[in-house]
């Protein structure tokens, strides 16, 4: 009897020997998960095995991960990011989410106190959970994209804290493409708002170019309403932002103070808004929080403090959001965002469409390299499927690291991505340099899901009225501000692309010059 427990014993180590890679058990402690083949067949992975004892090791590894991921397949996922001009209380709100979802425990928030303390920074220490790297601390910044998770009973978030400085959009263009949903974060203190949305504040832009790359739904926090110049006025939110009455038409507000300053708000906001293309009486909805003290943001707020607001707070707004979610049986398409090296090739990204599969055989694309699934981690957990939406680390066999660039697409081998040099697209020119020209030979840096790139319009095709949507008849040459214009753009090198009809978050696309979004378009023909 001895002698067959040693065996069994070494049959079931060198079992865990062959898994040892991928035992759910050595990895990270996971936040988020997601299910597993439900027509997966385990009898047929165990005949397929010479080991006779390995189905016991399978039998004691399985069992707890499937559990898991059945509970959290029960919950939807959303891609979240904040924006808004800089010293907004992004990060701040941010890490103040997280701490009130259990992410962060009190002795972590007391070490960041302490650090912020002695910065002389002590307002700091919350957006010190989300900025993490000493630049951001110190400068007070956000430079890159911050990524965090939290769940609420029905739904996983994934946070994307994008930075609100005007010399970091690039970086927000990358954390808005992969979101489903915006929070865009208006500071009510005095001064500041008008600040973040008056010409080369980020407010206006991050609007634009949330709406432009896919951000279809749109969550107004009005925060620091805690601050001394403002102490929770209703009148002083009306001031700084108004976006809540414009949804219920300003004609009819019967608020004493908003006639004051009504000619303004209809001047800058209902135009902005609709020349933003949201529709502001489905897509948008705003609410006053204290990201510094984290009221209205897990529970509501207690009417000692804020005795007129009876409305959600932002985990509810949050919740309550419907988004569509893509197609999980599209052909698949992950844009890579990232890549490193960890026992193998690892890329980030987020999927776009389709779903991808453990032992997948995939294209990426524009170099048509063969490439098989090795591992799919959601945060830090591995599973065996993802689908649409969500944000995943996936590790490759049959391409280096150093063969890869963001932009590159993960692609299903059967139906891949296009691939071009030169397309046909519709443009709207939304504010150009001084004294510029949009015409043939016009140059600019494209931004397309994760690829940057420069590119030139090559032809401009016809003028499309704005009124009508109809082409204008008359040759066009060039175009002025405020313009809609048909035209053919070339890039230096091949892209991943595909038409907007067929895949929206694919074909849409900004042109940015000099550190300025210049126009917005999407493709139409490839």
């Amino acid at each position: 009897m001895d002698l067959e427990e040693d065996i069994r014993s070494l049959q079931l180590d060198s079992a865990e020997d062959i898994n040892g890679v991928v035992n759910p058990e050595d990895e990270k402690p996971d936040v988020d998960n997601f299910d597993k083949i439900e027509d997966e067949d385990p009898k047929q992975e165990v005949q397929a095995q010479s080991v006779e004892a390995e189905p016991k090791a399978k039998d004691k590894e399985i069992p707890p991960v499937q559990d898991e991921e059945d509970e959290h397949m029960k919950k939807r996922h959303l891609n979240v990011v904040f924006i808004g001009h800089v010293d907004a209380g992004k990060s701040t709100t941010g890490g103040q989410i997280l701490f009130l979802s259990g992410q962060v425990d009190d002795r972590t928030i007391q070490k960041y106190e302490k650090e912020a303390k002695d910065k002389s920074r002590e307002s700091w220490y919350m957006a010190y959970i989300m900025d993490t790297n000493e630049e951001e601390r110190v400068k007070g910044k956000t430079v890159e994209v911050g990524r965090a998770h939290f769940e609420t009973d029905t739904t996983r978030f994934t946070i994307l804290d994008a930075p609100g400085h005007k010399s970091y959009v690039p970086n927000m263009i990358s954390g808005a493409s992969q979101a489903d949903i915006g929070v865009l974060v208006i500071s009510a203190r005095k001064g500041e708002f008008e600040t973040g949305y008056e010409r080369g504040g980020q407010t206006r832009e991050h609007v634009q170019l949330a709406k432009t790359l896919g951000v279809t739904k749109l969550l107004v926090v009005v925060n620091k309403m805690d601050d001394p110049t403002v102490n929770w006025s209703k009148e002083r939110l009306e001031l700084s932002l108004c976006l809540y009455e414009l949804i219920w038409n300003c004609k009819e507000i019967s608020y004493w103070w908003c006639s004051i300053r009504y000619d303004e708000i209809e001047s800058k906001m209902v135009p902005f808004l609709k020349q933003s293309g949201y529709n502001v009486k489905k897509d948008v909805s705003f609410l006053p929080i204290s990201g510094l003290m984290g009221l209205n943001i897990k529970t509501r707020l207690d009417k000692s403090h804020c005795s007129w607001w009876d409305g959600p707070c932002l985990f509810e707004s949050l919740d309550s959001i419907e988004v569509p979610m893509g197609d999980p049986q599209s052909p698949f398409r992950m844009p890579i965002i990232d890549k490193f090296k960890d026992m193998g090739t690892v890329v980030m990204g987020k999927v776009e469409s389709g779903t991808i599969k453990d032992g997948d055989s995939l294209l990426i694309m524009p170099n048509k390299d063969h490439v098989k699934v090795v591992a799919i981690y959601i945060d830090e957990k591995r599973v065996n499927i993802a689908g649409p939406g969500e944000n995943l680390r996936v590790r490759l066999s049959g391409i280096e690291e150093e063969d890869l660039l963001s932009g590159f697409v993960l692609s299903s081998a059967a139906n891949p991505i296009s691939t071009v040099t030169e397309f046909v697209a519709q443009l709207q020119i939304l504010e150009l340099l001084d004294n510029a020209i949009f015409t043939a030979g016009y140059k600019a840096v494209l931004h397309v899901h994760s690829v940057v790139e420069e590119c030139e319009i090559v032809e401009l095709l016809e003028q499309i009225d704005p009124k009508t949507r109809k082409p204008i008849k008359k040759k066009v040459l060039f175009v002025k501000n405020g313009a809609i214009v048909l035209c053919r753009v070339q890039v230096n090198n091949v892209i991943c692309v595909e038409k907007f009809s067929d895949f929206p978050q694919l074909g849409r696309f900004t042109l940015r010059t000099e550190g300025k979004t210049v126009a917005v378009g999407k493709i139409t023909a490839i």
